[in-house]
């Protein structure tokens, strides 16, 4: 397929906001790829070279994507810097730019989409002496061979701005569809993703043979997409939805899922990422585990020996970091409390009952650093309800309540898990958003240049940001100087192209980082665009900061969807 097509087809989808429509065009343009290529334009849909649990970084800033427009159009840097000014966006710069080259290229051929990844692929790999001209130039040469419309799809992928509003969702109904005509094949297509979040390999395989998504397996080191928890406001609530079920400490740490094959071992985080090399300790405990082949997933904890506590998550985080990593082990020992076991010595534990999972789980835990979660069996509201004060009593933030029989539902939040937290103040809960802007401080705060937040959560139905809350409270000076130097770091011009917004904030900023925020309420807004619907979305009342969430991304965070259910649950107590 030409790149030309794709660039095509992308224009389209960006003018579409209807999820069918995207759906249909994408349909149609997997139609016309074959199997290997549909692997790399999946991957370019999604703004990625691979799977994140491959540590593929592009690894190419503004600076020099502006370089490269510059080298193809024969403009000097300072006329692009200009033009970005005024537009906002430098792929409608390098779009403007290539209309009206100064020089034309001596040689340019058409690219083929395989190409174009390709050359993506090599400038992620250049490192070493001379690899930031050689990123400069690949990315030059890319542009020579570009028409205007490829050259603006080719540096906001480079950039990362190439963000179409097309979840993955959309995705497998578009494979469904170029197969089937209609979403009948979804099921199965996303039961093959969630088992090895690789959405191009699932592309490739499936335009290959229909058949083979229903022969997907887990293996290790694929990490899977983890399950998510539902949520319910009263133990009464809960007990109404599950009746007798398993009842489990709610940890206030860190996910990650460990990969074991003989002496080989990786550690995911809950975003999927590659984070073995951070913890050497975790490691080598693994390595001691009778068992030969197994994936399980725990909660990481800092543990304070001399005051017998655990640490707090801020400080557990210490552990998350690439340097000082014998030094921050030693001041931070952990402890993994295992809770769940997907995959064991050959056998798929994903389809077992929780009941089945968790007496595996038993047999190889506690060992070595490794604790397995405190369970209790409730058989009515009450049970549930002691649980809770228990684990608020331990210094933990909530429980959850697990449902024996349910199998473990990866990449879905479904109700086998319910989790209760405490509340803070009033809060029925807390929402983890995205920062997509902020504002300067005034008053009082007009010496930090920093006066709140504007958060956003996860629209996974249409692959859209939406705002939801003006973060103004809950920082301390030192917190408010931090984030004003971290997000000054990456502003932008204009808002990020996948978010819906009608409040604008003095900055916007790349949708990069995720905070906690407490809230007493959720209302509808005309202002805010989350679950808009008829001139109204929902808002958090009365949001402040609690803290960073470094080990979430864009879309970890609270979905769209949860903070209609919220809004239910709180106005179905009222």
């Amino acid at each position: 397929m030409l790149f030309s097509m794709l660039a095509s087809a992308f224009e389209e989808v960006e003018k579409r906001s209807g999820r069918l429509e995207m759906t249909d065009l994408l349909a149609k343009m997997y139609g016309d790829a074959e199997p290997e290529e549909a692997r790399k334009i999946t991957y370019l849909i999604q703004g990625i070279l691979a799977p994140p649990y491959e540590g593929i970084d592009l690894g190419m800033g503004e600076r020099f994507a502006v370089q490269a427009i510059s080298s193809a159009t024969g403009y000097a840097v300072k006329k692009v810097d200009a033009d970005y000014r005024k537009l906002g966006d430098l792929g409608l710069v390098a779009e403007a730019l290539l209309s009206k080259k100064k020089q034309q290229a001596l040689s340019a051929r058409e690219m083929s989409a395989s190409y174009v990844y390709d050359s993506m692929l090599r400038i992620s790999k250049s490192a070493g002496a001379g690899s930031q001209d050689m990123k400069v130039k690949l990315l030059a040469e890319m542009l020579n061979n570009s028409t205007p419309q490829e050259g603006k799809f080719i540096v906001r992928f480079v950039t990362g701005q190439l963000r179409l509003g097309v979840g993955d969702a959309t995705i497998l109904d578009a494979l469904s569809f170029t197969a089937a005509g209609d979403k009948s094949l979804r099921e199965g297509l996303e039961r093959a993703y969630n088992l090895c979040s690789d959405l191009g390999m699932v592309a490739r395989s499936f335009l290959n043979n229909p058949e083979s998504i229903g022969k997907f397996r887990i293996e290790p080191f694929k990490p899977i997409r983890p399950a998510l928890a539902e949520r319910l406001a009263t133990p009464e609530d809960i007990f109404a939805k599950l009746g007798e079920c398993a009842i489990e400490n709610k940890f206030d740490g860190f996910r990650m899922q460990v990969h074991k094959r003989g002496k080989s071992v990786e550690i995911y985080s809950r975003k999927l990422e590659k984070i073995t090399f951070m913890y050497p300790d975790v490691v080598e405990a693994v390595r001691a585990i009778k068992a030969g082949e197994i994936i399980f997933e725990g909660e990481a904890l800092a543990f304070n020996e001399k005051k017998n506590r655990f640490y707090s998550f801020q400080e557990t985080m210490h552990r998350r970091r690439k340097y000082g990593i014998g030094e921050s082990a030693r001041e931070y020992p952990l402890y993994v409390y295992a809770f769940d076991i997907l995959y064991l010595d050959g056998y798929d534990y994903t389809q077992r009952s929780y009941s089945e999972r968790r007496e595996a789980l038993e047999n190889i835990f506690p060992s070595g650093l490794f604790r397995v979660s405190e369970k209790r069996i409730a058989k009515s509201s009450g049970d549930i309800e002691e649980a809770f004060a228990h684990s608020l009593e331990q210094g933990l933030e909530g429980i959850m309540a697990k449902d024996l029989n349910a199998p473990y539902v990866a990449g879905a939040r479904k109700f086998a898990w319910i989790k209760l937290k405490k509340s803070y103040g009033k809060s029925v809960d807390t929402a983890d958003v995205v920062i997509v802007g902020y504002y300067l401080g005034r008053g009082q705060r007009a010496e930090f240049e920093f006066g709140g937040l504007l958060g956003a959560v996860y629209n996974t139905e249409s692959g859209k940001l939406e705002t939801i809350a003006k973060i103004g409270s809950g920082y301390s000076e030192g917190e408010m100087r931090s984030l004003e130097e971290m997000l000054s770091e990456i502003k932008t011009p204009e808002p990020p192209v996948d978010l819906d917004w009608k409040i604008k904030p003095d900055f916007w900023v790349k949708p990069k980082y995720v905070v906690e925020v407490a809230f007493d309420d959720i209302t509808l807004s005309p202002t805010h665009t989350c679950g808009m619907r008829r001139d109204k979305g929902y808002a958090l009342r009365f949001p402040r900061m609690m803290r960073m969430r470094a080990d979430k991304d864009a879309k970890e965070g609270t979905t769209t969807q949860e903070v209609i259910e919220m809004y239910q649950v709180m106005k179905g107590k009222k």
